[in-house]
């Protein structure tokens, strides 16, 4: 589905590119080459004020930065250019056309991997990180949640599915999961329905864990689900969100690896995604998108997979 609608979403885009170019040369007289640099130009600005939009809506809503992590002009700069940059190619080139279902490492030595994407997005977001994964000889797997507006709970199935499969063909009895944003969350509720007798560890990016006030702005069952509300003393978790949190203990927050960035332009307020009971990981300087395609956050993902596997593979052998 996700295919369809960003296919669908390049091609109104580049009729839009098309009007524009013959209406501006019309108007100035200008030549084709002029007139379809300026209707590809308007249509650049406009994807470029969505993102500068989501970022003053985190600035609104968002949380105070430590001061560790604060930056200035320059690095904001290539933080909102880098975000536009990944957002264009994870919207505009990954989602619709590379989307993939598993890749198979001809000599793994680490756990297996299954990758769970976030909100309207697919398989394809994870084409960056499945490179990453490639080069470290990792197998890995991916799902598509669909429908895309449904409920959170509606996705166990599937991951459930995937997770199960994958054990079986590449003969383990655990794996490693990771989830973007949203993704995080149906992991939860795999968790809190199957328990966690396949998981090794969870590794979470920008994953609003808490929630987020930017949900008021998106559609569908699964958007109410992830809602930060903003009170006249302080936020407040979804309903679904706090019971999630009822039925987790402690055993189950120390599986979890959270990667979150103090300048998230999705998660407001950004320590949202601050799990306690987790082994949390802060940055700095990286937006939502990009946290899986910047090469940082790649090795971290990575050195992740590999110390678990390798504690997993010692425990096997030593029973400690």
């Amino acid at each position: 589905m996700v295919v369809r609608i960003t296919r669908a979403l390049l091609i109104l885009q580049l009729i839009l590119a098309a009007g524009v170019s013959a209406v501006a040369g019309k108007l100035f007289h200008l030549g084709l080459v002029p007139a379809v640099m300026v209707g590809i130009g308007i249509v650049l600005l406009l994807r470029m004020l969505i993102t500068a939009n989501n970022f003053w809506l985190t600035w609104y809503y968002g949380s105070v930065t430590p001061p560790e992590y604060r930056i200035g002009l320059w690095r904001a700069i290539r933080l909102f250019f880098g975000e536009y940059r990944s957002t264009m190619i994870s919207s505009s080139w990954t989602m619709p056309f590379f989307a993939f279902s598993r890749h198979i490492a001809t000599d793994a030595k680490t756990l297996p991997v299954l990758l769970v994407h976030g909100y309207g997005c697919n398989s394809g977001y994870w084409h960056a990180m499945s490179k990453a994964l490639t080069r470290a000889q990792i197998t890995h797997w991916t799902v598509d949640l669909e429908p895309v507006t449904a409920s959170i709970d509606e996705y166990v199935q599937t991951i459930h599915e995937a997770i199960e499969c994958l054990c079986q063909e590449c003969e383990t009895q655990q794996i490693v999961i990771v989830g973007h944003s949203m993704g995080g969350l149906a992991i939860r509720a795999y968790l809190r329905d199957h328990g966690s007798r396949r998981i090794a560890k969870v590794i979470t990016l920008g994953t609003p864990h808490h929630g987020t006030a930017l949900a008021q702005f998106g559609i569908g069952h699964n958007t109410r689900q992830m809602l930060w509300s903003i009170g006249e003393q302080e936020g407040l978790s979804s309903p679904w969100l706090r019971a999630l949190a009822s039925h987790e203990s402690p055993a189950v927050y120390r599986l979890f690896v959270s990667i979150y960035s103090h300048h998230d332009n999705i998660i407001a307020p950004q320590t949202s995604s601050h799990l306690l009971g987790a082994r949390n990981i802060a940055h700095g300087g990286i937006g939502h998108v990009a946290l899986a395609l910047h090469p940082t956050i790649q090795e971290e993902v990575v050195r992740e997979i590999r110390e678990v596997s390798q504690n997993v593979s010692r425990w096997m052998r030593t029973g400690r």
